[in-house]
């Protein structure tokens, strides 16, 4: 049996909001390490480079679609661009930025992805790589201020929670 892994591509159709922004949707990936060494390691997320500057980490992103609902735009994104699956929890929140390589302006939503299965092969692996890090080299190394932003709303909502590590 042959599978074909392939990334949905073209704009035709991108949902925009009432201001004509493109409507973004992407997912921070996470996992909560149990008995790690350094406590201020006990949560990483994956991060994945840029398709066009493949030094750049950045969370995985990309436009919400109009024949899918935010939640299955995220997984998708998610999928094609990480080749991770998990668990979808509520939005982090939506952020307005400007396009680096268009000079538009895209509204963006994002959630957390509790990572359950890592796949060998997905969409995007040959143009892009994916590392698991810890959250202050994420927040140190990726260049997007609103991502740094809905990373630090993950960490304060994972500290709020009981994060009991089991031995």
């Amino acid at each position: 049996m042959t599978v074909a892994l392939v990334s949905r591509q073209g704009r035709q159709l991108q949902r925009y909001n009432s201001c004509g922004s493109r409507l973004i949707v992407g997912c921070i990936p996470y996992k909560v390490k149990t008995m790690p060494c350094d406590p201020d390691q006990a949560v990483e997320v994956l991060v994945i480079s840029s398709s066009k500057k493949r030094q750049e980490i950045m969370f995985p992103k990309g436009g919400w679609e109009q024949d899918e609902s935010i939640i299955q735009a995220a997984n998708r994104e998610t999928f094609e661009e990480a080749g991770v699956l998990g668990h979808l929890e509520d939005s982090l929140g939506r952020w307005r930025y400007k396009s680096k390589s268009h000079d538009k302006i895209h509204e963006a939503v994002m959630f957390p992805l509790n990572v359950t299965e890592e796949l060998y092969y997905w969409p995007e692996k040959a143009i892009r790589t994916r590392k698991w890090i810890g959250v202050a080299e994420a927040m140190a190394e990726c260049k997007h201020s609103w991502m740094k932003e809905a990373l630090a709303r993950l960490v304060k909502r994972l500290s709020s929670e009981d994060l009991e590590m089991i031995p």
